[in-house]
C-alpha cells in the first residue's frame, strides 16, 4: 500500500470513527478528523459525557459493524448556502463556523486547521462557491477526501487515547475530546506497531530518568525547569564537551553572553515581531530599559562580531557557545525533557564570504554525521524551505541562492535527503538532520542554516579584497541542538544502556567477601589511571565499590538495574589469579589485573 492509499485508509477510518460516535451518541458535535502521523483523530464535542478508555471497546465494536456491513463512501458537492443550512438543520455548530469562514474567506481557514478535511472549490483566495461532502452509510460529513471506496477496504485499527483539545487551537474557545486511532493496512503491521509502543513505554524518558537518577523536576522550581542529578549532570556535561570538541576542531572559538538582553536586540533581529510572546520579560527597578531573558544566541553573536573591523583574511569567524536559552512555552505542552522552558543549546555561529559557504556546510556537516554515528543513530536531512505564506524575512531570490546552495552541499556529501517547504527559519532555509532511533523513531536533531538576512538587519560588514565593504553571510549550527530534548531522544534510544565512554556510572567493583578489600584497592588504582582519549578526551574512568555484606546476585541485580555497562566481579580466586571477572552486556570473561586498563580503553 502506498502512502497515498494508507492516508486514503486513515482518513476513512476518522469517518467511520465519527459515525460510530454519532450511533452511540446521537446529539454528538463534530469539529474536525484529519489524519496524523501512524493515524488519525476526530475532535468530538458531548458536552457533559466523556469518553475514556473505558468505552473504547463499545466504540470499536459499532466501527467494525460499520466495516463489516460494507457502504460506499460517496461524494457529493453543495452549494456554500446550502451546506451552512445542512449543517443547522443538523446541529453541527463547528461545521457551521468553519463553512461560515469559508464563505468570507476561502482557503485560510483550511490552512490555518492543518486539517484535510475541507471541501471546497473556488479561487482560493476568496470565498468559495462550492464545498464537497462524503457520505457513509446514514454519516455525512464535510470533507474534500480521498476516501477508500467501501468501508471493508480500511486496513487494521485500533483506538488509543482520549485527549482534551481547544476547538482550532484556541484557548478561549471550547474544549472538545480529541479521540486519536491508529491503522495500518494489516493487522501483522499494527501488531508490530503496537509492540514497538510497548517497547517504547519501557525506554521512556521520564521513567528511566528517574529509575537511573537523572534528573528531576520540582513544582517550586517550575514547570520546564528540569533539575539535573550529579549523574545526568555528568551525561549532559560529556554530550556537550564532545559536541564542543568537534567544533573546535574545525576552528570554532568558544564566546560567551549574559542570559538576559535588552528587547531592542531582538527587535533589530525580527526575532521580537515573530516570537515577542515567547520571551520572558525581565523588569529594571533601575533603569526604564526592557529586557528580556535570551531565547536565542544568534542576534548577541552579531554583536561580537561587530564590535570591531573584520577583513576578508578574518574570514571566516567561527563562534559557539553551549548556554541556556529561555522561552515561555504553553504549559501545557511541556514535558519530560522535550520541551522545557530553559532549553541548554550547543550553539554555533559562523560568518564568512559567499565562496566560502560550501566549505563551512561541509565541515558541519562532516561533524553532525561523526557526533551522531559515534551514538549509533543513522541520519538523513531534511531540507526546510520557506513556503508562500507571509512571515519570511529577505527578498526570494536570496532565499532560492540559499535554498539551491544547501541542496548542493547535501548532495556533494552523498546524504539522504528529502525536501519540506514551510519548515524554515524565518530567516534563511536550513538543513534539518532526521535521527532514526533504536525503535525506528525519526527525530529532528541537529541543524545548519543559513542566514542572508540577519547580517544586513544588524549592518554587518567586512572590508573586501577590493576595499569595498561586503555583508558577510551567517551559518547557524546546532549539533545538539537543545541539549534537553537531545538527552530524552538519546535515553530512549539507549534505553538507559549508555555506550561506556558517556555512563555516568561506567565501572562497579562487586565483592564477593571481605578477604578481597586489600586487592580490590590495588583495581582501583588501577582504574584511577585509565583515561579515555575517544570520542572525548581526558575522560577519567567513573567507578564506585560495592562492598556490602550483601550476596553477589543482590549485588549484580542492583549494578544491572543501573544499567552500568561494566561490573568487575572480585572473589578469592581472582585475588590469588591476580585478575578479575569482568561482567557486561554480551556476557562475562576474566581480564588479567596487568590487562584490565587497555580493556577498558577498547570499549
Amino acid at each position: 500500500m502506498n502512502d497515498e492509499q494508507l492516508h486514503a485508509m486513515r482518513h476513512s477510518l476518522a469517518h467511520i470513527t465519527a459515525a460510530a460516535i454519532q450511533r452511540l451518541w446521537p446529539e454528538a458535535k463534530f469539529g474536525v478528523g484529519p489524519v496524523v502521523e501512524n493515524g488519525f483523530y476526530y475532535d468530538i464535542d458531548l458536552g457533559e459525557k466523556k469518553i475514556s478508555e473505558a468505552n473504547f471497546a463499545k466504540i470499536e465494536k459499532t466501527m467494525r459493524g460499520i466495516i463489516e456491513y460494507g457502504d460506499d463512501f460517496e461524494r457529493s458537492e453543495m452549494p456554500i448556502d446550502q451546506a451552512i443550512e445542512w449543517a443547522k438543520e443538523s446541529k453541527q455548530p463547528y461545521k457551521e463556523e468553519l463553512l461560515n469562514d469559508l464563505r468570507r474567506s476561502g482557503t485560510t481557514v483550511a490552512k490555518d486547521l492543518d486539517a484535510n478535511e475541507l471541501g471546497l472549490t473556488g479561487d482560493g483566495k476568496s470565498a468559495v462557491e462550492t464545498v464537497s461532502f462524503y457520505k457513509n452509510g446514514k454519516f455525512v460529513d464535510l470533507c474534500r477526501g480521498p476516501h477508500v471506496a467501501n468501508t471493508k477496504d480500511v486496513g487494521a485499527f485500533k483506538l488509543m487515547r482520549v485527549a482534551g483539545a481547544y476547538w482550532r487551537g484556541k484557548e478561549t474557545n471550547p474544549q472538545m475530546q480529541r479521540l486519536y486511532g491508529v491503522a495500518f493496512a494489516t493487522q501483522n503491521e499494527l501488531d508490530t506497531y503496537l509492540e514497538l509502543l510497548e517497547q517504547a513505554k519501557l525506554r521512556d524518558h521520564r521513567k528511566l530518568g528517574k529509575e537511573l537518577d537523572l534528573y528531576t523536576v520540582s513544582n517550586l522550581v517550575g514547570a520546564g525547569l528540569p533539575l539535573f542529578t550529579p549523574r545526568g549532570t555528568v551525561l549532559r556535561d560529556l554530550m556537550a564537551q564532545y559536541s564542543n570538541q568537534l567544533r573546535q576542531e574545525r576552528g570554532f572559538n568558544k564566546v560567551f553572553t549574559p542570559h538576559i538582553t535588552k528587547t531592542a536586540l531582538y527587535e533589530t533581529s525580527g526575532h521580537w515581531a515573530k516570537f515577542g510572546d515567547e520571551l520572558f520579560l525581565v523588569t529594571s527597578q533601575e533603569t526604564d530599559d526592557d529586557f528580556a531573558l535570551k531565547p536565542m544566541n544568534c542576534p548577541h553573536h552579531t554583536q561580537i562580531y561587530a564590535s570591531r573591523p573584520r577583513s576578508y583574511k578574518d574570514m571566516p569567524v567561527r563562534y559557539l557557545e553551549t548556554t541556556t536559552d529561555y522561552r515561555d512555552e504553553k504549559t501545557g505542552e511541556l514535558g519530560g525533557l522535550n520541551r522545557v522552558r530553559a532549553l541548554t543549546q550547543d550553539d554555533s555561529h559562523v560568518f564568512c564570504r559567499e565562496d566560502q559557504i560550501e566549505e563551512e556546510i561541509d565541515g558541519l556537516l562532516a561533524s553532525a554525521r561523526e557526533l551522531y554515528g559515534t551514538i549509533g543513530m543513522f541520519l538523513r536531512a531534511r531540507l526546510s524551505y520557506r513556503d508562500d505564506s507571509e512571515g519570511y524575512l529577505g527578498g526570494v531570490a536570496l532565499w532560492e541562492s540559499a535554498q539551491s546552495q544547501l541542496k548542493a552541499a547535501v548532495i556533494s556529501n552523498d546524504l539522504a535527503y528529502f525536501e519540506q517547504e514551510g519548515e524554515a527559519a524565518f530567516y534563511g532555509p536550513k538543513i534539518d538532520f532526521m535521527a532514526i532511533d533504536a525503535l525506528g523513531r525519526e527525530h529532528q536533531v541537529a541543524t545548519i542554516q543559513l542566514d542572508f538576512v540577519q547580517p544586513g538587519r544588524f549592518g554587518l560588514t567586512y572590508n573586501d579584497v577590493d576595499s569595498q565593504a561586503k555583508q558577510p553571510v551567517m551559518i547557524h549550527c546546532a549539533l545538539l541542538g537543545s541539549i534537553e530534548r537531545f538527552l530524552s531522544i538519546f535515553i530512549e534510544h539507549t534505553g538507559g544502556w549508555f555506550p561506556f565512554w558517556v555512563a555516568p556510572e561506567q565501572v562497579r567493583i562487586l565483592t564477593i567477601n571481605d578477604t578481597v578489600l586489600d586487592y580490590v584497592e590495588e583495581i582501583e588504582e588501577v582504574l584511577r589511571g585509565v583515561v579515555l582519549m575517544q570520542p572525548v578526551k581526558y575522560n577519567e574512568i567513573r567507578f564506585t565499590r560495592d562492598d556490602r555484606n550483601e550476596s553477589l546476585g543482590k549485588k549484580i541485580r542492583e549494578a544491572t538495574n543501573w544499567k552500568i555497562p561494566v561490573q568487575l566481579i572480585v572473589g578469592p580466586h581472582d585475588k590469588e589469579a591476580r585478575e578479575v571477572s569482568v561482567r557486561t552486556q554480551v556476557g562475562e570473561e576474566k581480564v588479567a589485573l596487568a590487562s584490565l586498563a587497555d580493556y577498558l580503553i577498547a570499549l
